[in-house]
């Protein structure tokens, strides 16, 4: 850190893993201004990602044309990407989208596979001036490498990658600031560990430090989730040593009051036009498909099938939960399998043991797994929800002790063995131990993108007989 005598102010404003909650944007704007405003000394606005979210009606509509407006009326100097914006975009709309935002784009562990320098639109560090002060900021995602891979992208180690930014940034720059989109627990790794930060702005685990937290000389800071808060972060130099020092922390509560009315309205328009687009209509059914979340129904059945047909393994398991209500009769448009399927989800293909089969599958007869609420990793529902297969035959006694509800279980007329390996086709949440643990157990696991279960949803609804085979049962009582 560069050592100067004179006496300054700079004020840091961030936003973290807003997930494309509209609601918010234009309040957060709005203090944003304020504190521009309110300031001694100059500003600098960063994000430190996901703030795009494809469960967003505005972000599905526009493909994340609606976040760039708000991110540039609301004024942001750089930004970092989480994985929503790396893993749930093409390539090619990420490079549309990000020629039109009007800051950088800073992130240091993501290379294209090709070439192995960062995608155009992305820099692994700046430097900024602002009032005199020179920062250095260089930022991070976390690394799903083989999410990553499967779209072109390598990602590396982030502390690596870090490091090295850093020591190029330590000796041109006053302040080195980090975005990590890496969660908490790495942040104080960093920290422990890496010499010559100052600032780490963190995201990922949605983490609330209404504090700033210090470790050695690096200040951690984050804003917790869903534009609930702007953080603030005020530096001043020190007058006796030069250094810039932290001398104020502390979150700032979004107040849906406020709105700043020019991003309210560019969120109102972004709304109106993304309801338009997603009335594309792409099915026409002759009968409703409910869902239930403590037993079989045709919805998910058409879920399960349609995973199925999609991965081509031996048969296929989902959960309910991944529905949010019936598919009604009629035309069925875009919007619609988007409402009722909001989820970031991909079909994946996995080597599982039968013991494990069976084990997810007696823990779906219970109702302490089917009605639990559960949250993040892609899951935009609200409770897992029983599972639901393709390709199987399921024979139980509802009366029957837990664990041991369920007779026997067949694949194409023949036992499943407990001892023997299957490739199930199923859904990547249940790769991160989220919800039926078991299914995580398995090996050789391959994911299947860009696809997002709801558009096998649409593929499916298109297979001839496809709505007939939702009815035929697959658990047997």
């Amino acid at each position: 850190m560069l050592k100067k005598s004179h006496n300054q102010k700079l004020t840091i404003l961030y936003t973290n893993d807003i997930h494309s909650h509209f609601e918010m944007m234009s309040s957060a704007a709005a203090i944003i201004s304020r504190e521009r405003t309110a300031a001694e000394g100059p500003v600098l606005v960063l994000d430190i990602g996901d703030h795009m979210d494809r469960a967003a009606v505005e972000t599905e509509g526009s493909m994340g044309q609606a976040n760039v407006d708000i991110m540039n009326l609301t004024g942001y100097d750089a930004i970092t990407i989480g994985n929503n914006e790396g893993l749930t975009f093409p390539a090619d709309v990420l490079d549309h989208l990000y020629a039109g935002l009007q800051c950088p784009v800073v992130c240091c562990n993501i290379h294209e596979t090709t070439s192995g320098a960062p995608p155009r639109w992305m820099k692994p560090s700046i430097v900024v001036e602002k009032g005199g002060i020179r920062v250095g900021i260089t930022g991070a995602t976390a690394a799903f490498a083989g999410f990553y891979q499967l779209l072109g992208w390598e990602a590396s180690d982030p502390d690596q990658a870090i490091a090295e930014q850093v020591r190029l940034l330590s000796d041109q720059c006053d302040l080195v600031i980090v975005l990590s989109h890496l969660g908490l627990t790495t942040d104080k790794r960093l920290a422990e560990n890496i010499e010559g930060i100052d600032i780490i702005l963190g995201g990922h685990t949605h983490h609330v430090l209404e504090d700033p937290l210090v470790i050695g000389g690096t200040v951690i800071c984050g804003a917790g989730k869903f534009g609930k808060y702007v953080g603030r972060l005020v530096l001043e130099r020190s007058h006796e040593n030069g250094r810039l020092l932290s001398r104020e922390g502390q979150l700032l509560s979004v107040d849906q009051a406020l709105i700043e009315p020019v991003v309210e309205q560019a969120i109102m328009r972004h709304h109106e036009l993304a309801e338009q687009r997603l009335q594309e209509q792409v099915a026409v059914i002759d009968r409703k498909l409910p869902i239930h979340y403590e037993e079989e129904s045709p919805f998910a059945n058409l879920l399960a099938q349609a995973v199925l047909h999609h991965t081509g393994a031996e048969f296929s398991i989902v959960n309910s939960g991944q529905l949010l209500g019936p598919l009604p009769m009629g035309e069925i448009s875009a919007g619609m399998l988007h409402s009722l399927c909001p989820s970031p989800i991909n079909p994946c293909v996995v080597t599982l043991l039968g013991e494990h089969i069976y084990q997810a599958l007696e823990e779906s007869l219970l109702l302490e797994f089917n009605n639990k609420k559960i949250m993040g990793f892609g899951f935009r529902g609200y409770i897992l929800g029983c599972l639901a297969v393709d390709g199987l035959q399921v024979h139980y006694d509802p009366s029957g002790l837990p664990y041991h509800k369920i007779n026997s279980i067949t694949l194409n007329g023949q036992p499943l063995e407990r001892t023997r390996e299957y490739r199930v086709g199923t859904l990547d949440m249940f790769t991160f131990k989220i919800g039926y643990e078991t299914l995580a157990l398995g090996r050789d696991t391959a994911y299947m993108l860009p696809e997002f279960i709801r558009d096998l949803l649409r593929e499916e609804l298109s297979r001839p007989g496809s709505l007939d085979e939702t009815l035929v049962p697959r658990w047997i009582s």
